[in-house]
């Protein structure tokens, strides 16, 4: 039987996965079809459609260790299977940061407004740039693959110990997993300082944008002024949910190693559904064609309700245009 607490959990995380499934799984078709139809693709589509497919498989490997976790408290006795799903899941969140990492330098690129030599250099190779950002976070990749491999190695050995040195091995295993730890943590800090970096070049543009168009006693509303701000938006929603996102999988993890078998850990874990799940929403919003798609399939899905209940009296307002 489980548990209320255990119901509640499995009930959050079924939810926060569908809400990210829903949200990843349409900005990829959309960008597919799009893709196809058109028989070319540009950077930000591409990245866009990695960043979708890394995020739905991030959420499978989320969804499955949450019902492991809420169905068999003894998941991780299982070396294994507990091995598996954390190399696959260090893989998929790997990838899903490093895509939105290259997204956020793709609004710097693309949008800010700089004459430095250096920066332009960078906006004409665009695409090797987004390509050698990608290609140097797999060393990071290895990196992490090494550690894990270590420390799951030490942790192989527990049934093989005599009672004797068990306790001195488990005390040396502990302190090996808290350094681990620390230095997987350092993985987190280059797309942090790589998308903090891009929002304040961008924010730094916008001013600079602002401050020419006051000199030539123009209006601040122009079309580059409101793709900063856009900018600006897209890259601070990205950091602030990467931000909460890497302090809850570090909680999550400490929890883990002082209460692995505390119910209060598996709830701040539920905090890791945020960033794959809320991220792909503000993507949408952001996003005028995705926006607009998101809008034409929910006229479509009124105009269907219409015409099973034509006496519904809780009509949907959409802009003329989807009329």
């Amino acid at each position: 039987m489980l548990a209320g607490l255990d119901i509640i959990f499995l009930t959050l995380s079924t939810a926060e996965f569908i809400i990210g499934m829903l949200g990843n799984a349409f900005i990829g078709l959309v960008n597919c079809s799009e893709w196809v139809k058109n028989r070319k693709i540009s950077l930000a589509d591409f990245i866009l459609i990695c960043l979708a497919i890394s995020r739905i498989a991030q959420l499978l490997v989320s969804l499955f260790e949450s019902f492991m976790m809420g169905l068999s408290p003894l998941f991780f006795s299982n070396y294994k299977l507990a091995k598996s799903i954390t190399l696959l899941w260090r893989i998929t969140h790997h990838l899903a940061t490093w895509f939105s990492t290259c997204l956020s330098i793709f609004y710097l690129l693309k949008i800010a407004q700089f004459s430095h030599s250096l920066f332009l250099w960078l906006r004409w190779r665009m695409n090797r740039v987004v390509l050698a950002i990608l290609v140097f976070s797999l060393f990071f990749l290895l990196f992490d693959f090494l550690m894990l491999e270590t420390f799951n190695d030490l942790f192989s050995n527990v049934d093989a110990m005599d009672e004797s040195n068990l306790t001195l091995y488990i005390n040396e295993s502990k302190t090996f997993y808290v350094k681990t730890l620390i230095l997987l943590s350092f993985s987190y800090f280059i797309p942090i300082i790589l998308s903090l970096t891009s929002l304040l070049l961008l924010f730094l543009s916008l001013v600079k944008h602002i401050r020419n168009l006051q000199l030539n006693s123009m209006g601040s509303r122009d079309s580059s002024t409101q793709a900063h701000k856009k900018a600006v938006k897209m890259v601070m929603s990205f950091l602030f949910l990467f931000t909460v996102h890497f302090f809850s999988i570090q909680l999550s993890n400490w929890m883990f190693f002082l209460f692995w078998n505390k119910k209060i850990t598996k709830f701040i874990m539920l905090a890791v559904y945020v960033f794959p799940s809320s991220h792909s929403l503000i993507l949408i919003l952001g996003n005028s064609k995705l926006r607009q798609t998101a809008l034409k399939v929910l006229w479509h899905l009124k105009s269907s309700l219409k015409r099973e209940k034509p006496n519904s009296s809780l009509p949907i307002d959409f802009p003329e245009s989807f009329q």
